[in-house]
C-alpha cells in the first residue's frame, strides 16, 4: 500500500548541530505540530514504501519562536536511525500532528524543591519546560542534574547558562560524569550520589518527602535505582490519583 502522507506533517530539516561523533541536534521548522513542554513527538522518514517513525523529545520552548528540537543518539543499526544521522538543512522530515506524554509540569505536584534528574538525550524534556515560566513560581529552589559518561556528552550548556542566568537565585546546574574526573561534576552515576549523600552536598538541599518533587528521565537503570533510593526515604511515586513525589520517564 502506498504511503498516506495525510497522516503525517510534512516539516523540513532547517538546522544541525553536532555535539560529538555519536550526538547531534536537528531543529525542525513544522509548525502545525503544538506540544506541551515535556511531551515527545514522533520523527518519520518514508522507507520502503512506509512511514517508519521514532519517539523523540521536544528540547525547544513553545513559548519561544524557534524551530522544533531534538537531541538525537546517533545508531547505526535499523532503518531509522541512521538516516537521521545523514539529515542535512533543507531535508525533508515528517512528524505526527500530535505528540504524547504526560512528563510534564502540570502532573507534578506542588513542592519546595523540583529535582531534576536527567541522563544522556533525557536531558530534552527538562531543556523545554525549564525555557517557560511555568516551574519559577512553583518551587523555591530548581535542581537540574545531567549525568553523562564523559565530560564532551555535556551538551546544551550554553542554554543552560542562559537559565542560569535568569533565575541565579533558583537554579543550580549539577553535571555528572561516571567515566572520568572533571572539573566541577561529580563523578559516578545518579543514584550512588544520592544514596552517600554528595548531591545533598553539592546542592546544599536537602532530598526528602517533606520538600522534593522529583522528576527522573533517562536510561532504565537511573530511573529504577534511584526510584528505589528514593521510596527507601519515604518518598512514594506521583500518580493522579494519588500525588507523590517521583515523576518518571524511561528515555531508551
Amino acid at each position: 500500500m502506498p504511503i498516506d502522507y495525510s497522516k503525517w506533517v510534512k516539516g523540513c530539516v532547517v538546522g544541525r548541530r553536532d555535539w560529538t561523533d555519536d550526538l547531534f541536534s536537528l531543529q525542525v521548522e513544522a509548525p502545525a505540530v503544538k506540544f506541551t513542554p515535556g511531551q515527545f513527538g514522533r520523527l518519520a522518514l518514508p522507507i520502503d514504501d512506509q512511514m517508519v517513525g521514532r519517539p523523540y523529545s521536544f528540547v525547544n520552548s513553545p513559548v519561544e519562536n524557534t524551530p522544533h528540537e531534538f537531541y538525537i543518539v546517533r545508531v547505526d543499526v535499523g532503518p531509522l536511525s541512521p538516516r537521521l544521522a545523514k539529515l542535512e538543512t533543507d531535508d525533508a522530515i515528517y512528524m505526527a500532528p500530535r505528540p504524547n506524554g504526560f512528563f510534564c509540569l502540570t502532573e507534578v505536584p506542588p513542592g519546595e524543591t523540583l529535582w531534576c534528574l536527567s541522563t544522556g538525550t533525557a536531558l530534552g524534556p527538562f531543556m523545554s519546560f525549564l525555557r517557560t515560566a511555568d516551574p519559577w513560581p512553583r518551587f523555591r529552589n530548581i535542581v537540574f542534574v545531567h549525568a553523562c559518561r564523559f565530560a564532551r556528552e555535556l551538551s546544551y550548556r550554553d542554554m543552560i547558562q542562559r537559565i542560569k542566568a535568569a533565575h541565579p537565585d533558583q537554579f543550580q546546574y549539577l553535571p555528572f560524569v561516571s567515566r572520568e574526573d572533571t572539573d566541577g561534576a561529580i563523578r559516578g552515576r545518579i543514584p550512588d550520589a544520592i544514596r552517600d549523600g554528595r548531591l545533598e552536598a553539592r546542592a546544599g538541599l536537602k532530598l526528602d518527602a517533606a520538600t522534593a518533587q522529583c522528576m527522573l528521565c533517562g536510561n532504565p537503570d537511573m530511573v529504577a535505582d534511584t526510584t528505589t533510593i528514593l521510596e527507601e526515604r519515604g518518598l512514594k511515586k506521583n500518580k493522579r490519583k494519588e500525588p507523590g513525589h517521583i515523576t518518571v520517564e524511561t528515555y531508551w
